[in-house]
């Protein structure tokens, strides 16, 4: 397929300026964030710090997928559709949305959630009207079904597996450092292949569908079982040989 004209894509007022990389700052906030894996505003501190012109070409990409139009031009906001659990709830009970519920409830956690954490980092841009902006926030809210649909849960070794697929399906220098941080980390700590968990949510990353393409709103309804197979999600085999318990051991407190 012919390259996107940036010209065609920014029809709107205001282009996005692609940010520069601030190394000095990423890293900063990168020990907080291995200090304490709850420290969610230092994701979007390191992910501001370094991701760099990864969104704009996530959306150029988006562009080329089959369906991938529709959604651009239909700029749904995923915040939104998740955040109507009644909605959801009237989904099969093995639909993909059942297991968000489920997933959410036992977390205590929801899109909304994140999504205010997001407008503390980034107040001047996350909720621009403007198409890479809002491709952002698609990627910003998918990340608790991504969490589903890899079979991580949220432990610290569950959330580094998840960032190094992350960085794998959206080449976002801001997943690949936090992945790095937390395997460096996880190989300290003896006992259970930590670092090699989470290599591996790498691979399974790079062999898995390019998720930031899918239609979530018809996804949400279908058999998890069946979506995962579809997009080409096998088991994580090293993280469900590490026993649960194990698993926030990853990345222990400072």
């Amino acid at each position: 397929m012919n390259a996107i004209s940036p010209h065609a894509v920014f029809a709107v007022d205001q282009p996005i300026a692609v940010p520069r990389r601030d190394w000095g700052h990423a890293l900063r906030s990168l020990r907080r964030l291995l200090a304490d894996k709850d420290d969610t505003v230092q994701v979007f501190e390191i992910m501001r710090s370094l991701n760099g012109p990864a969104t704009r070409d996530g959306y150029y990409r988006l562009l080329e997928t089959t369906g991938g139009g529709r959604l651009a031009y239909q700029r749904r906001e995923l915040a939104e559709v998740l955040m109507d659990r009644a909605a959801l709830a009237k989904l099969p009970a093995d639909s993909v949305a059942a297991h968000y519920l489920a997933f959410t409830e036992r977390g205590q956690i929801s899109a909304d959630g994140l999504a205010e954490i997001s407008r503390e980092v980034n107040r001047d841009g996350i909720d621009l009207v403007h198409p890479v902006a809002w491709f952002g926030r698609r990627i910003r809210d998918v990340h608790d079904l991504w969490h589903i649909l890899a079979g991580y849960d949220l432990s610290g070794l569950g959330e580094a597996a998840l960032v190094a697929f992350s960085f794998a399906q959206t080449r976002a220098f801001g997943w690949a450092a936090i992945a790095i941080g937390a395997g460096l980390a996880g190989a300290r700590q003896p006992g259970q292949p930590y670092a090699r968990a989470i290599y591996e949510g790498y691979r399974r990353g790079k062999a898995a569908a390019w998720l930031p393409g899918v239609d979530y709103e018809a996804l949400l309804a279908e058999p998890l079982g069946a979506a995962r197979a579809r997009l080409g999600l096998t088991p994580p085999a090293i993280f469900d040989a590490i026993p649960i318990e194990a698993r926030s051991r990853a990345l222990p407190k400072a």
